[in-house]
């Protein structure tokens, strides 16, 4: 049906137009084209001769219906020249927009048609320019004349939305006729000519709830108190109708999502009127108790809900606080419970909104309240001590045993169940106390020294006799109270200067002291000289009351030559009871000093010694010394490189001596070979072994019945002498580090590393490998090889 109504529509639209078109087609022909003409006279009034002037066609506008689709091309209009006589000698030419591809002219007649169909949203007018010329010469007969041609208008575009779907909000319970939002929607068509462009908006759906404006699209509520908690989204679908809505016209639609926003329209409430909760005595403060929770329909801030307790005995006891992501309150213990004390307690909690809004305060009181009730449960409980931390005193140096004081605990429990103490020994590594562990009497077990130790922080355990793993634990400080058992001593390790030229009464150092004990037995420090010296004929001293002292000369004329050193005694006593006082020395050296008083020397040598050296003598000095050190170098270095390996390889002979030698000789019990002085430490002649390793810290002289005869040619004498130096000689290196002896001695428990007569002692090694060694080892093969082959040999 609905394609039916759009063909019959469309039907009537091209027979209006075609009416339309031939009614314009005549207009034109009557009042826009005028002939002209030439060289006309005319006489007026009175015999004037009247001349009328040359004009050409005269036109306004063509028009043209859009999207024609006949078979023909649409006549637009007709030009004609006033001069043309209709003999065909005039040309019609048609130059411009479109020209020759749109709009195409018969030459002869003038008859401009439209060979296309045109769209006026596309394209509202064309200009064309027309001009009549000599068919033959192409000469111009008429001036070029521009007209225009109009596409005219018909219903044929719909209204369009700007957009598809809209979303709008409104607050809920919104007063009739709030507006909501505004849609607008454009048609393509002319809107200078009929209705074809004129809208028209209507509600499609989303009625009753929501009205729009006809003329301006503006969606407004249409019912009053709409509730977001009974429903909070709405779908409109609104129409624009244009030829202003009456039959026939194109409509186009779209969709609003409409949504209410939240006001605090609802007071929160509990669900039920009484909580109940439970907690251990053991509980710590902090610790959740339980949770109430008030609902409240709205969202967001209008839904926010703050919890406190108003009103209840247990008030002190417990706090609530407000769980922002749950929107729970949090009840917590505030306080230590004690259920031997008291088993419940009872609470009034109110929930109220954060954000009221006064529009909608008649609804009542946006806020409810509950009953909580706690129950408090026994637990085991561990000892509590009276206090919470002990301080106690003692005397230093009192004796062992020295009561300090006493500490208690208790068992909260109904079993009240008893206590043993002890002294967690991490805090007294020394062991200075014991407690008694029945009653928590604490004692020293030696005595203290303030000095050392001023404080001592421990920590006492109190456990339940039955239930070990019920334990407490207190820390307990312990002060030493001082007692003047420290003498004052020099604050410094003083030594004191006084020039020879010093004059009398003169002052050349003060001093002060030191006291360990507490300021109480310490200063104020007196300062004095020992009766026997009192009067003393060199220095004396005077006390400046201040805690320090002056040593000043008594006498002139100090001489280094004479005594160059001087220990002054001066007692020192503190003001604690009973006092205590020391003698400390003071050391006095006499000095050489100018005539300023400044230092020069303090050495007694120094003062008998002739007048300094010359730099020349100074610098032979260093050379000479220098020298020396070169020619001591190079002596060392060319002893170094005189010395032979321990094994020396010459005409395949092995020897063990360090000695080298041309002709073996008679063994090691011949001594007539050579010279046993050569063994000797050229040192050791004179009885004095050096160290060689450390430098000694004394000499130690051997005894001297011990020394060897320089030309002793017994070597077994020799080497048990060495031995017996070394083994007495508390200077000496350890055995065998440095002294280096080339005979064995008897007896080695390591044996003997010699290789001969390796071949008579019993081995469990091999040697016959060495016979594929080739000549160079035939010796060693012929020495270390089997006993058979030795035999054989033989």
């Amino acid at each position: 049906p609905k394609m039916k109504e759009d063909n019959c529509l469309h039907a009537a639209l091209i027979c209006l137009g075609m009416l339309y078109y031939s009614h314009a087609i005549t207009t034109e022909k009557l009042n826009h084209t005028r002939p002209s003409l030439h060289g006309h006279h005319e006489k007026g009034k009175e015999g004037q001769v009247l001349h009328r002037s040359k004009r050409g066609w005269v036109w306004n506008q063509f028009f043209v219906i859009e999207e024609y689709t006949g078979p023909d091309p649409v006549l637009v209009g007709r030009l004609h020249s006033d001069i043309d006589s209709g003999d065909g000698n005039i040309k019609y030419i048609l130059s411009g927009e479109g020209a020759g591809i749109i709009f195409v002219i018969d030459d002869k007649s003038g008859n401009i048609h439209a060979t296309k169909t045109l769209d006026r949203e596309e394209r509202a007018q064309y200009t064309l320019t027309a001009q009549a010329v000599d068919r033959n010469t192409n000469r111009p007969l008429e001036p070029p004349s521009e007209f225009i041609v109009k596409v005219q208008d018909i219903n044929d575009n719909p209204p369009e939305f700007l957009h598809e779907n809209y979303h709008a909000n409104v607050p809920e319970r919104s007063n009739v006729g709030t507006s909501v939002i505004q849609v607008t929607a454009s048609d393509a068509d002319d809107p200078t000519y009929g209705n074809s462009a004129k809208l028209v908006y209507s509600i499609l759906e989303g009625q009753p709830y929501f009205s729009v404006e006809a003329q301006t699209g503006i969606i407004r509520t249409a019912l009053p108190n709409m509730d977001r908690e009974a429903k909070e989204e709405y779908h409109v679908v609104i129409q624009a109708k244009d030829m202003g809505g009456h039959m026939g016209g194109l409509s186009g639609t779209t969709k609003v999502t409409i949504t209410l926003t939240d006001v605090n329209d609802n007071p929160p409430k509990f669900p039920q009127s009484v909580y109940q909760m439970s907690v251990s005595e053991a509980a710590v403060p902090g610790e959740e108790v339980g949770r109430v929770k008030a609902k409240d329909p709205d969202i967001g801030e209008n839904g926010l809900v703050a919890y406190s307790i108003i009103d209840g005995d247990g008030m002190d006891m417990f706090e609530i606080s407000t769980d922002y992501e749950t929107q729970e309150g949090v009840v917590k213990l505030k306080k230590l419970l004690d259920f031997e004390t008291k088993k419940s307690y009872s609470l009034k909690v109110e929930a109220a909104n954060v954000h009221i809004d006064p529009k909608f305060i008649s609804n009542g009181p946006f806020k409810d309240t509950v009953t909580v009730k706690i129950s408090v449960e026994d637990a085991d409980e561990p000892p509590v001590f009276l206090k919470p931390s002990y301080i106690f005193e003692v005397q230093e140096n009192a004796a062992s045993g020295t009561v300090v004081g006493k500490v208690h605990a208790k068992d909260p429990d109904a079993a009240n169940s008893a206590i043993r103490y002890s002294i967690d020994r991490h805090t007294d590594l020394e062991r200075y106390f014991i407690i008694n562990a029945e009653d928590g009497n604490i004692k020293t077990v030696k005595a203290l020294d303030r000095e050392e130790i001023a404080w001592h922080n421990i920590s006492v355990f109190a456990v339940e006799v039955h239930k070990q793993h019920q334990e407490a634990k207190v820390p307990v400080a312990i002060k030493v109270v001082d007692v003047n058992d420290n003498a004052p001593k020099f604050a410094a390790a003083y030594e004191a200067f006084v020039c020879e030229n010093a004059r009398s009464n003169q002052q050349f150092i003060t001093i002060s002291a030191d006291d360990k004990d507490d300021s109480a037995n310490g200063p104020r420090f007196i300062f004095s000289l020992p009766p026997e010296i009192i009067h003393n004929p060199n220095f004396t001293l005077r006390d400046n009351r201040d805690n320090t002292a002056s040593v000043l000369v008594r006498r002139e004329g100090f001489s280094r030559q004479k005594q160059d050193l001087y220990l002054l005694p001066i007692v020192i006593s503190d003001g604690g009871l009973p006092p205590m006082s020391s003698t400390n020395t003071l050391t006095i050296r006499v000095c050489g000093c100018d005539s300023n008083g400044s230092l020069l020397s303090c050495n007694a040598e120094a003062y008998i010694l002739n007048a300094g050296l010359s730099t020349g003598a100074l610098i032979a000095i260093l050379a000479c010394i220098v020298i020396l050190l070169v020619i001591v170098v190079l002596f060392v270095t060319l002893k170094r490189q005189k010395k032979e390996p321990l094994i020396v390889f010459e005409e395949e002979d092995v020897r063990e001596n360090i000695i080298t030698y041309d002709d073996e000789g008679g063994g090691e019990e011949d001594t007539e070979a050579f010279d046993i002085a050569t063994l000797q430490n050229p040192d050791g002649i004179n009885g004095f072994i050096p160290r060689k390793d450390i430098k000694p810290e004394y000499q130690y002289m051997p005894r001297p019945g011990l020394r060897p005869a320089p030309n002793s040619v017994d070597v077994d004498d020799f080497i048990n002498t060495r031995i017996q130096e070394a083994d007495n000689d508390p200077t000496a290196p350890p055995y065998d580090s440095i002294q280096i002896y080339g005979y064995e001695g008897r007896g080695s428990v390591a044996g003997s590393l010699s290789s001969l007569e390796s071949a008579t002692t019993d081995s469990d090694l091999d040697y016959d490998y060495l016979q594929n060694w080739g000549p160079r080892f035939k010796k060693l093969a012929d020495l270390y090889g089997s006993k058979d082959t030795f035999d054989d040999d033989s």
